[in-house]
């Protein structure tokens, strides 16, 4: 099999990289060249992808059977691109994310989805630039796989929501764990989301799939003390209901990275019925794999730096400080 990888130097790129030369795939990653180096074993395109000219001089008179597609900026660039490839690969994959469900609406696969333009520019609202480059991907490859991922953790995260964890459990000493510790956990490991797409391309599978864990694969309690057990901390867990969390100003998802409130407006969040991706073949591997080899690699080499096109996580050491006093 040969697999284009558009991307392919960053977090869940790499993980597709690795996944497909791991099956002894041909693997070709294209990339512009400004954030890392895909494996030696993987041949390098350099193009800009939203210059088209520049991919159809990168990509000549190439054939590849499967194309894996992670873009996240504007849905013109991933029509323009589709169009392009067309004639190039046989089947494309894109990877979503379950953003582009209406807020509060997201049940399955079948639940209502956010206006989006397939042609727009504008890639300033997640959701609907993620929903439009769906549409731009289905006109040109109506046969597609739509990959919808939720929370993505693992190793190479540039993100810094689980590095953050296992950084503050690694500093010791007592730690805001948020609201019940039995409070259900929704995520996907980089490399489970890899080999469930290109095992589903291999197998010719198409349309859309939320691919993401059970509800519940973990518990807040079980992701900390992972984390615990992976760095080998004496931390004491120190459990701060919801009402006191909003009370200090902390922040769920950012401040309190992978967790989110069980009431409010976040009911039925982290709680989606994802059994159609298990039916097609997806397994998610325990937490605990997944926090200790996320450790490791953050032993083994420097963090990447803070993205841009993202929010910094973690919790304020005032907001801590104030939340482990009232908990004395």
């Amino acid at each position: 099999m040969k697999l284009l990888m558009l991307g392919g130097t960053r977090f869940l790129g790499r993980a597709f990289v690795d996944d497909a030369l791991a099956r002894g795939w041909e693997v070709t990653v294209l990339h512009r060249g400004l954030t890392g180096a895909p494996p030696p074993t993987a041949e390098v395109l350099f193009a800009d992808r939203t210059d088209q000219r520049s991919m159809v001089e990168a990509l000549g008179d190439r054939r590849w059977d499967f194309v894996v597609d992670t873009w996240s900026g504007s849905p013109r660039v991933v029509g323009e691109n589709a169009r392009v490839l067309h004639g190039h690969v046989d089947r494309y994959a894109y990877i979503s994310s379950g953003s582009v469900y209406q807020w509060g609406l997201h049940v399955d696969e079948g639940s209502p989805v956010v206006a989006a333009s397939a042609t727009s520019d504008d890639n300033s609202d997640y959701a609907s630039a993620k929903r439009g480059a769906e549409l731009a991907v289905l006109e040109s490859f109506p046969d597609a796989l739509l990959a919808r991922a939720g929370l993505i953790l693992g190793p190479h995260e540039d993100i810094g929501r689980l590095p953050w964890w296992l950084q503050r459990t690694a500093e010791g000493g007592r730690v805001v764990a948020p609201g019940a510790p039995t409070r259900p956990l929704q995520y996907v490991d980089a490399r489970d989301i890899a080999s469930f797409v290109l095992s589903g391309l291999a197998a010719e599978i198409s349309g859309t799939y939320d691919v993401i864990s059970a509800s519940g694969h973990t518990t807040t309690s079980g992701l900390l003390e992972a984390c615990m057990d992976a760095t080998g901390s004496g931390a004491e867990l120190v459990w701060i209901d919801e009402d006191r969390l909003a009370a200090a100003g902390a922040q769920p998802w950012t401040q309190l990275p992978c967790w989110v409130p069980q009431e409010g407006e976040f009911a039925g969040f982290l709680e989606a019925d994802t059994a159609k991706a298990a039916r097609a073949g997806l397994r998610c591997r325990p937490v605990e794999d997944t926090v200790r080899d996320t450790w490791e690699w953050m032993q083994r080499e420097t963090l990447p730096t803070q993205r841009e096109d993202r929010a910094v996580h973690g919790l304020p050491s005032e907001i801590e400080k104030e939340l482990l006093s009232a908990g004395q």
